[in-house]
């Protein structure tokens, strides 16, 4: 929708009309909790709002003295324009502060050599949860788009006792909004830094391969299409019609959906699947990462 459009519509039925950027950016607005996030959701709703606000004065522009001179209206758009520059200016000013930051944790993180799985996937099809169950967190999980917005990393202990950092991401979605894109840049770049990516799918969904086609046109998009991969195919207790025990669920599966490299399924709700994923990692790991030789005393499921 055009900033004309959206106009013309807010005329005609005399209430207010958001789009799908807006409303993305609405959500993400109420879910984000820390200063970064906060300032990245401010920077994309203001670039969001800089180019729609011709027209909000238009009712002002026929006061004008005559040709050639600045009506009260013109004046006030160009004044919210001059404003809206100026704080997009400053937000990311704060923004380029906390990314010098990220990215001297970031060369810390990378100087330790202890490998970085990220976890990506559309939204809501439990990336947090799978955090949470693996590392024992408490990350904030609800069954709504775009819960997870801040990136969270943990560590966690596989198998074989080696060490890796487990990174949340925020969730994509069909059609992400360039702006947003931009404003994410920085919590994106965790994917870049990445050594693989745990790609979660809602396998309970009938759009789930959709889904997935939405999510391998964003990573190329971003460029990280090539990094080692992992899919788990997540929240399998939802795809029988009664609760079922775990070993007859696994079963039933393994028999019914074909199998394909560095594919697991899993319940992160249930627990189900969990230690064939860290075994999967654990061997991904061996074949393309040079592992940091730490361990910790902490468990796996």
């Amino acid at each position: 929708m055009t900033p004309l459009q959206q106009h013309n519509l807010e005329e005609a039925l005399k209430i207010k009309v958001i789009d799908r950027v807006a409303l993305i950016l609405d959500i993400f607005a109420r879910h984000a909790h820390t200063h970064e996030g906060k300032l990245q959701v401010e920077l994309a709703q203001h670039r969001y709002l800089l180019p729609r606000l011709a027209g909000q004065w238009s009712h002002l522009e026929r006061l004008g003295g005559g040709i050639g001179t600045r009506g009260p209206g013109e004046s006030q758009l160009e004044t919210d324009r001059r404003l809206i520059r100026k704080k997009i200016s400053n937000l990311e000013k704060q923004i380029g502060q906390v990314e010098k930051h990220r990215m001297l944790y970031r060369q810390k993180r990378k100087r330790s050599g202890i490998p970085i799985v990220a976890l990506v996937g559309y939204t809501n099809t439990g990336k947090s949860t799978l955090l949470n169950t693996l590392s024992r967190s408490e990350v904030t999980v609800e069954d709504k788009l775009f819960a997870t917005l801040d990136p969270t990393t943990r560590r966690l202990v596989l198998p074989d006792k080696s060490i890796i950092l487990l990174s949340d991401t925020v969730g994509f979605i069909r059609k992400l909004p360039p702006m947003v894109i931009t404003a994410f840049h920085a919590t994106l770049e965790e994917l870049a830094e990445a050594s693989i990516l745990l790609h979660v799918v809602d396998l309970s969904l009938a759009n789930a391969a959709e889904q997935c086609q939405v999510v391998e046109e964003i990573l190329k998009d971003l460029c990280v299409n090539d990094k080692p991969r992992i899919t788990a195919l997540n929240k399998i207790d939802l795809l029988l019609e009664r609760d079922e025990d775990k070993e007859k669920v696994l079963g039933y599966l393994s028999a019914n959906i074909p199998a394909c490299g560095n594919t697991v399924m899993i319940s992160a709700q249930k627990g189900w699947g969990l230690k064939n994923l860290l075994k999967s990692i654990n061997q991904v790991i061996k074949e393309t990462v040079t592992l940091f030789p730490e361990t910790l005393p902490e468990t796996t499921p």
